[in-house]
């Protein structure tokens, strides 16, 4: 009997230390974790050095970026493309997702602000937004509206200024903010209305003119989780790591304004 009471003694050590090795060797291993950030194009700069800065500090974590129209990436997300997080050049965009349930609202926050400008090529005598009705001036671009935030802005900028329906033979829409600034670059159009961010990237065209104060809403870009992520906590470190001072440094070399 004695036999047999040490015999189960020495296996019941046996099996606890053999599930105390595996409870430690489970704990210790750190899975590898790739988060999808869908970015307005507006970011496509900042949001790479970005990356080089996140995944040097965190080397189990790989970001990919959807980069493209805020409405282009809104009508994804709901459609069930995959998405960790969101970052919109726009309120609209995250409303509307916010509404049909599909962020985490607790994680939303403001995160840069911007604004819009009107541009031409070097060598154009462009000196103000009235210009824009002359004959010098055939076409003009901008994003599409309904669909770029950057779009919308322009469009509710030029109404302020009682420019919107003269100019409307001149319009030539793009599918976001950096193909107005193409379109610009390469002489495609005489003139666009970009984010100054975008602006500062090109040294072949030149600012004209600054959208004046109060010619549309406030350019703000909300950040949020998608609830459907299978990486919450990931994707939260990820929109705070956005707010911490190396972030900051960032956002700014790029002429973005933080909100804090």
């Amino acid at each position: 009997m004695k036999r047999i009471l040490a015999f189960l003694a020495i296996m019941l050590f046996i099996v606890a230390s053999a599930a105390g090795c595996g409870g430690t060797k489970e704990q210790s291993k750190t899975e590898p974790v790739n988060l999808t950030i869908s970015a307005a194009a507006s970011l496509q700069d900042a949001s790479a050095e970005l990356k080089t800065i996140y995944e040097k500090q965190h080397q189990n974590v790989t970001i990919t970026y959807n980069l493209a129209a805020s409405g282009t990436l809104q009508k994804q997300i709901e459609e069930g493309a995959p998405a960790d997080l969101f970052i919109s050049a726009g309120k609209s965009q995250m409303d509307a997702l916010a509404q049909k349930g599909l962020i985490v609202d607790a994680s939303r926050k403001d995160l840069l602000g911007n604004e819009l400008v009107l541009i031409t090529g070097k060598d154009s005598q462009l000196t103000e937004f009235n210009g824009l009705t002359g004959a010098s001036v055939k076409k003009i671009s901008i994003g599409t509206p309904e669909t770029v935030p950057a779009g919308k802005y322009a469009k509710d900028t030029l109404t302020t200024l009682k420019l919107w329906e003269q100019l409307q033979p001149k319009m030539v829409l793009a599918k976001d903010v950096r193909q107005v600034l193409t379109y610009v670059e390469t002489g495609n159009v005489d003139a666009g209305l970009v984010y100054r961010t975008d602006a500062a990237t090109s040294s072949n065209i030149k600012i004209v003119a600054a959208a004046p104060a109060g010619s549309s809403a406030p350019i703000v870009y909300p950040m949020a989780v998608i609830k459907s992520t299978k990486h919450q906590q990931e994707a939260e470190a990820f929109a705070s790591f956005l707010t911490s001072d190396d972030a900051v440094k960032v956002f700014e070399k790029y002429g973005f304004k933080v909100l804090k």
